[in-house]
């Protein structure tokens, strides 16, 4: 019995399995906080949950992988017989997370913590990044990845590229162009036209004309202002233009086309 108990007294005395255990409580602890995040996250989808609610949840997730990672490694450290005391003494925590972490992890960081106290942009937003246009999926610690609306893709973004990034309005600007020689009472009988029949899609929250908007060489340009969810904008957008086609065309209105006069002597 009492070569058991030596046995298992130098197994637990082992720094390896120390170090094991330790890890293995962390790995616990992380996932057991991650949960409780993730369970108030579901349950608040019941109510009123705003889009920043679950930017700063799904930041919180993120931030508590690298501050259990951090934590977990000094405490292996300490274990094997390194002094992490004296480093955090000497040169500060704040060096031993940069020394862990890249200068440009590190950017990111800070400007991961920016997106959310600045409110450029949140969970569930369109934006825009270069050509491409999706909504915002998960904002994190170093980056923030959206979904192309177009394509279904994933991209990533780093944070530190943040300037580079629109938010996308729920506004859509047409212009229709019509012939010169339309009078400009048949032409806005036929926007009103229109615009009834923008009423008539649920996904439209308003729509309005706002005047002539361009004298082009072929035509006459009127403005429309089209509001709906950004998500939604651009086939909202190619539905808005079939229906001007079908409308001009009851009303006989032909789209101009870039027409070249050829004068001979």
């Amino acid at each position: 019995m009492e070569e058991v108990l030596d046995i298992a007294s130098k197994i637990v005395n082992n720094n390896i399995v120390k170090s094991v255990i330790v890890i293995i409580i962390a790995l616990i602890i992380y996932k057991v906080l991650s949960s409780i995040l993730l369970k108030s996250e579901k349950k608040n989808k019941s109510r009123k949950f705003g889009h920043k609610d679950k930017t700063y949840i799904r930041l919180i997730r993120n931030f508590l992988k690298y501050a259990v990672a951090i934590i977990t490694l000094l405490v292996v450290l300490q274990i094997n017989g390194i002094d992490v005391s004296s480093m955090i003494a000497g040169v500060g925590v704040l060096s031993i997370i940069v020394g862990f972490i890249v200068q440009d992890a590190f950017k990111d960081i800070i400007r991961g913590i920016d997106i959310i106290s600045d409110n450029y942009f949140s969970v569930g937003n369109v934006v825009k990044y270069g050509d491409i246009e999706g909504k915002v999926i998960m904002v994190g610690l170093k980056t923030t990845k959206i979904e192309d609306i177009r394509t279904l893709n994933v991209v990533s973004i780093a944070n530190r590229n943040i300037e580079q990034v629109e938010v996308v309005s729920n506004e859509i600007l047409i212009r229709i162009p019509m012939p010169y020689e339309v009078k400009l009472d048949k032409a806005e009988k036929a926007i009103d036209n229109i615009l009834d029949e923008f009423g008539k899609d649920e996904r439209i929250d308003d729509c309005e004309y706002s005047g002539v908007d361009n004298f082009a060489s072929s035509s006459i340009e009127y403005l429309l202002k089209v509001r709906c969810k950004p998500v939604e904008k651009l086939q909202v957008r190619r539905d808005c233009l079939r229906t001007i086609l079908v409308v001009l065309n009851k009303h006989k209105i032909e789209i101009p086309y870039q027409q070249i006069d050829i004068h001979t002597k």
